[in-house]
């Protein structure tokens, strides 16, 4: 009996997407304010963007990275934040129960860009890097909106043990 074509590339095509998507990346929609400015700028304005894999297979991240992790608060829902401080960094919290954490081993703090509108380590505490998934590297969609991530913290966000690089546009 031969099997058709469309049931061939089927059996072969999808391990092979799945493949893909699992150790490569996938294209998101980035849902929500809290990201503002850097995604999503405005209500009108829905950014997808390219979560890459690759990127975060050893579980380095640094600090300015957006990320992609599974929320500590609910296992079923994936939240994108910006990296402020990684292991070992004193973090100047923002509403948290104590004013500065010293972010442990093997686990990092993450914040959204829009300040009082984002579910982050200021209610949460420092995240484990075991529920990283990827790292933003560009934004596909709108059009108007192509560009890379650039990695990038605001001055009043680097930790207090790091000498703030001061960027000169």
């Amino acid at each position: 009996m031969k099997i058709p074509n469309f049931f061939k590339n089927l059996i072969f095509g999808v391990p092979i997407g799945i493949t893909i998507v699992d150790s490569v990346g996938y294209v998101a929609r980035v849902d929500g304010i809290s990201m503002q400015p850097a995604l999503n700028p405005d209500k009108n304005t829905t950014d997808y963007v390219f979560l890459n894999r690759l990127a975060v297979r050893s579980y380095e991240v640094q600090r300015g990275d957006i990320v992609s992790l599974v929320s500590p608060k609910d296992p079923t829902q994936k939240i994108i934040k910006r990296v402020v401080g990684v292991q070992g960094d004193l973090v100047k919290t923002l509403g948290y129960r104590e004013l500065v954490v010293k972010v442990p081993d093997g686990h990092f703090w993450i914040e959204g860009d829009h300040t009082g509108h984002s579910m982050d380590s200021n209610n949460f505490g420092p995240v484990s890097l075991g529920l990283l998934t990827a790292k933003a590297s560009c934004i596909v969609w709108p059009p108007s909106r192509w560009q890379i991530i650039q990695n990038f913290l605001p001055t009043n966000r680097v930790p207090l043990n790091i000498k703030p690089i001061i960027r000169v546009f």
